[in-house]
This record gives structure tokens, C-alpha cells and sequence, in this order.
């Protein structure tokens, strides 16, 4: 057993890769005064600021780092569907991203709210909604990823929503705060080692 050196300027985190391989029951969906929007058509500077709030503090940020070009040859995808999460002011506050790409697969590819919904049922309502959509009649599995810079109960929120994790991989990628994609203060949980650039 051994330590690998990380440089500072990079993070590691451990990915769990999860399937549900079975269609989850039909269940109404909980009452929430939250609702889901289609963007058809994301624009990419709205799209990446909803991304910076809602994944920023577990340091998503690979969208961040497209140009617009890329980040729209992404979102815009036949295969690709784009929601918010709205609020009863009209505010944005979560996000779900399914890729539908390869034949009977949907990637649930982004999932989450931002950090001040957490643990108030938002979740189970959002996944509900989010799985309505997925399992379209010709889908046999769904996946999601997930890692330990995210959420700390997001693996087991998984899992209780019935997904079972499959593999495990370490990635190792730029501190996005380092980069100057996400501020020095994101994440606070997590050392910033480097200096911004």
C-alpha cells in the first residue's frame, strides 16, 4: 500500500460509477414548488453560470473550461437534453443533463441543486422527475457517476434511488480554483495547495 503525490496545482478524487438497469416504479412524483424547464437550445454563457452555481462548491468544472463551440456542440446534441430547476420566483437552483447518446444507455450526466436545498426532500423529487425522463421505451440502463469531492451523502443518495455502483476509477485533474474557473473560495472543504494563476 502506497501514497501517490498529487501536485498542487491538480485534485484526485475517487469516481464510483453506478447502473440501474431496471426501470424504477411509477410513482407520482412528491409535490414540490420547484419545476423542471427544457432548455432546448442552451446558450452557453447561461448554461455555464447554472453550472458554476450548482456545481461549484463539489468543483465541477469541465464545462467551465469549453469554449463556447464545444460547450454548445455538447449541450446542443440531438441526443442531449438540458433542464433547470426553477423556483416559484422563476430563479434557477438545480439542474439534471441526460445523454441519450448510445443505443439503450441514458447518462444521467449532471444531477443537483444548489447547496442550500440540500436535505429537504428536493433531491427524491428532482431524481423522480429526472428518471421520468430518462427511461425512455427503448432505454435498458441508466448510469451516473459520482466522486468523493461531491456531495458527501450523494453516493448513498444513489443507491437509495436504485442505482448500484459498478466500478471505481481515480481521476486526477486541475483545481479548477487554480485556474481561475472557480473562485478561491469554492469548495472550502477541499485545500486549495496552489497558487491562481
Amino acid at each position: 500500500m502506497g501514497l501517490t503525490p498529487v501536485p498542487d496545482d491538480q485534485l484526485a478524487t475517487i469516481v464510483t460509477s453506478l447502473v440501474m438497469t431496471r426501470r424504477p416504479p411509477l410513482r407520482p412524483s412528491a409535490s414540490s414548488a420547484l419545476r423542471l424547464v427544457h432548455w432546448l437550445a442552451p446558450e452557453p454563457d447561461k448554461y455555464r453560470a447554472l453550472f458554476r452555481r450548482v456545481g461549484g462548491p463539489w468543483l465541477w468544472y469541465s464545462r467551465l473550461a469549453m469554449d463556447d463551440a464545444r460547450l454548445s456542440e455538447i449541450i446542443r446534441a440531438p441526443a442531449v437534453s438540458v433542464f433547470a430547476v426553477v423556483d416559484r420566483a422563476g430563479i434557477e437552483v438545480g439542474m439534471v443533463e441526460l445523454d441519450h447518446a448510445h443505443p439503450g444507455v441514458c447518462e444521467l450526466s449532471y444531477f443537483g441543486l444548489v447547496p442550500e436545498l440540500a436535505g429537504r426532500g428536493h433531491g427524491r423529487w428532482l431524481m423522480s422527475e429526472a428518471m421520468t425522463r430518462a427511461w425512455r421505451a427503448d432505454v435498458t440502463k441508466v448510469t451516473v457517476n459520482t466522486c468523493t469531492l461531491d456531495h458527501p451523502s450523494a453516493l448513498n443518495f444513489y443507491r437509495a434511488q436504485g442505482f448500484v455502483a459498478v466500478k471505481r476509477t481515480i481521476e486526477t485533474f486541475p483545481d479548477p480554483r487554480a485556474l481561475g474557473l472557480l473562485p478561491a473560495d469554492a469548495a472550502p472543504h477541499i485545500p486549495l495547495l496552489a497558487s491562481r494563476r
